[in-house]
């Protein structure tokens, strides 16, 4: 009795499993079917967006392009800005403002290299040719005005007062009473601190500006011309010492 019990359990158990499994398979045939349904209206809805999506991308690279087409303007727009304040200040001469003027030559040298380096814009070369030529300008005022302000600010320096920049131990005694030393002999006094002076040839206020000049005038290449410049005022300075 016992085993026929078993069969029948067994029977039924098997039964549910078959019907378990034929459930599982129906419901996987059908969630294969939604995905399948999913992936059609899915690709379908991707080829209905491509269009908008390259209109997208196509706005997109525009809007970049124009923004980078407005600041490059800008900066130009800026250059040219730059560069007529700088000609007005360089038509007028360093003479009246020469502080100004040295900036102004900057603006134009930094004006020159951005369109050297830009050389793909649109007339650039008739800017580029007429930032060069009123640089050239710029340099040859430069030139006049340190030549004016050596010939102006070097004054012959008298002989007699060189002897003023020796140390007093070096300096000629006076046979005067009253020019007495302290009574130390003269062995003593070279042994002091000998201190020299440097005479004063130019005004200090005026050496910051020359050396702007000759700053100047060494990156423009005409090194030569301020020597030149230097060795002509030098020359005169020691023929007028010499009469």
């Amino acid at each position: 009795m016992a085993v026929p019990q078993t069969i029948a359990s067994l029977s039924r158990r098997a039964s549910l499993l078959k019907e378990s499994l034929e459930k599982s398979q129906s419901n996987t045939e059908s969630m294969v079917a939604i995905l399948g349904s999913f992936d059609h209206r899915l690709s379908a809805l991707e080829a209905a967006m491509r269009p908008t999506q390259v209109r997208t991308h196509a706005i997109r690279m525009a809007h970049e392009n124009i923004d980078k087409a407005l600041k490059t303007t800008e900066l130009i727009l800026t250059q040219f800005d730059v560069s007529s304040q700088a000609e007005a200040t360089i038509l007028r001469g360093p003479h009246e403002d020469l502080e100004s003027y040295l900036v102004a030559v900057d603006s134009l040298k930094r004006t020159v290299h951005f369109f050297s380096s830009n050389k793909s814009l649109k007339n650039c070369d008739r800017v580029l040719n007429h930032s060069n030529s009123l640089l050239a300008k710029a340099i040859l005022k430069l030139e006049e005005e340190f030549k004016q302000l050596l010939a102006t600010y070097s004054k012959p320096i008298e002989p007699d007062r060189l002897f003023d920049c020796l140390p007093k131990s070096l300096q000629p005694q006076s046979d005067q009473p009253g020019n007495q030393t302290d009574g130390r002999k003269p062995e003593h006094r070279s042994l002091e601190a000998a201190v020299y002076k440097t005479p004063t040839l130019i005004p200090p206020r005026v050496l910051p500006l020359l050396h702007d000049l000759a700053n100047q005038l060494v990156q423009a290449g005409h090194q030569q011309q301020c020597a030149k410049i230097y060795r002509f005022i030098a020359y005169c300075i020691l023929l007028l010492m010499d009469r």
